[in-house]
């Protein structure tokens, strides 16, 4: 049993849906006092953080919506608002690497595994300036001053940390914004008072745009599912 705690645009197709399966599983634990792998250290570290395990699937939800996949399933868990577990069985850059050797010669997620903490920036950039401007500059300035081989393993953990804050519309809008910038010119209804739109029509219009213009710095981008799993 394995609920993740990286981006689920990092799994494959069989990692994303068997971690969307085993969530489920670890529900029914909870709520219908199932057996299974009631006592895995997954689940332990999992009870009593509803609310987080909710978060998580509709992280997983949006995330296979992007993909074509539909889900029907919801989960209503609503303990320990905004908390989340306290501790990981493997830290986030360890997640990594063991998503590394699983994928030796299979398929790889929609986000290519980072190799140094430039490509882990550049891939969660716009999901932390929907949350903290600030800490979207000054994480920002302090990857560019990074050797390539330096501060990999500690800016995954705090990055992994950031995404589990919840950000505000208008932080969204800005994140959204930023995004919309490298499709607009792909968009040929009309693009007055955009500023205007509806977060949902704003954010699936940046998610038909950049995947079925192949835009590949914005399909390697933890926001273009994530954001959607907070509206």
């Amino acid at each position: 049993m394995r609920i993740w705690d990286i981006s689920p645009g990092y799994l494959n197709r069989g990692s994303l849906l068997g971690e969307h399966r085993e969530l489920h599983g670890m529900v029914a634990i909870f709520k219908h006092g199932h057996k299974g792998y009631s006592r895995h250290p997954e689940t332990l570290r999992w009870l009593g953080y509803g609310w987080a395990l909710k978060q998580r699937h509709k992280l997983l939800v949006a995330e296979m919506q992007l993909r074509g996949y539909q889900d029907k399933s919801p989960v209503d868990l609503r303990a320990k608002i905004d908390q989340w577990p306290k501790f990981y069985i493997d830290l986030p850059h360890a997640q990594f690497g063991v998503l590394r050797q699983k994928y030796i010669a299979k398929e790889p997620g929609r986000i290519a595994l980072p190799k140094n903490a430039q490509q882990l920036w550049s891939q969660h950039k716009y999901s932390i300036l929907a949350r903290d401007n600030d800490r979207y500059q000054s994480i920002g300035r302090r990857v560019a001053a990074m050797s390539p081989r330096a501060g990999y393993a500690e800016l995954a953990n705090e990055l992994t940390e950031l995404l589990r804050q919840r950000p505000t519309p208008g932080g969204i809008q800005n994140a959204l914004l930023h995004m919309w910038g490298y499709v607009s010119d792909d968009y040929r209804d009309e693009k007055h008072g955009i500023e205007h739109w509806p977060l949902t029509k704003l954010c699936s219009s940046v998610q038909t745009l950049a995947i079925t213009n192949q835009v590949s710095y914005l399909q390697s981008s933890t926001a273009l599912s994530e954001l959607a799993a907070w509206l």
